[in-house]
């Protein structure tokens, strides 16, 4: 079945950097853009970044674009979200999760907790 494990998680200081790596299995990972959620506490999750399927194309979205980089490599189902220059607003569960439609939806990974305090 599709699963995501996701990890790379951990608590930085302000202005640290993290890179976070998941694990995509259960489905044919290079038909779909795959994309980086958050979700902090009493927030809804966000799309924060997607990665096109082939075409080497990416997206990042306000407020982390420009601090945020996300990567894929079809050849190991994997994608990773580079972060850099983190704040404390930065802090979440992140999890990736192919883009789909809803008919065509997948269970949600565990997620990987990411914390920026000093």
């Amino acid at each position: 079945q599709v699963q995501f494990v996701e990890s790379g998680g951990g608590t930085v200081p302000p202005g640290g950097s993290l890179t976070l790596s998941c694990v995509a299995t259960g489905f044919s990972f290079s038909k779909y853009s795959m994309g980086w959620y958050r979700q902090a506490p009493g927030h809804e999750r966000e799309l924060v970044a997607f990665a096109t399927p082939t075409s080497g194309a990416t997206q990042v979205f306000e407020p982390v674009r420009g601090r945020f980089t996300i990567s894929r490599d079809n050849s190991k189902n994997m994608v990773w979200l580079q972060m850099n220059d983190l704040k404390p607003e930065d802090t979440g569960v992140y999890y990736c999760q192919r883009i789909s439609s809803p008919q065509d939806s997948a269970p949600w990974g565990r997620g990987t907790q990411v914390t920026v305090s000093s």
